[in-house]
């Protein structure tokens, strides 16, 4: 993954094909359909892309959400939405963070963008790239 800033390559992280779409595609889904900041929103803003980012509520609250989706996807993304949730309060509980306010419409809404860009990266040949957009306050990035 190629962060783009001001035109330029700023940072390239490793996303290998795999049997689901890269964890920070996963970001991508949430943080676009949720509105909400995590690891992408912080890049974005400047920070840099880091296995060790500082601790921030609402990012470590899409973290959390991030890691859902993903075991969802490993199972087939059949996962009943309230097992979803469930899972995402367990989650939260065991890592101390405070869940983001998430609603079974939420987690369908989210699997909709996963499915898309799955489609979309199952379709791009090893060693090619996908373009991905992320709008993030009133400007796009």
């Amino acid at each position: 993954m190629d962060l783009i800033r001001d035109g330029h390559i700023a940072e390239s992280i490793e996303c290998p094909k795999q049997g689901i779409i890269p964890h920070d595609m996963v970001h991508f889904a949430v943080e676009s359909v949720l509105h909400k900041r995590g690891f992408i929103g912080r890049v974005l803003e400047g920070e840099a892309a880091s296995f060790q980012m500082q601790a921030d509520s609402e990012s470590d609250g899409v973290e959390r959400l991030v890691e859902v989706f993903q075991a969802d996807g490993w199972s087939g993304w059949s996962t009943a939405a309230a097992d979803m949730l469930d899972l995402y309060q367990v989650t939260c509980t065991a890592r101390h963070c405070a869940p983001l306010e998430v609603l079974a419409a939420d987690i369908e809404a989210v699997r909709g963008k996963i499915l898309e860009l799955t489609a979309q990266w199952q379709s791009v040949p090893v060693g090619k790239s996908l373009t991905l957009q992320f709008v993030h306050g009133a400007g796009a990035h």
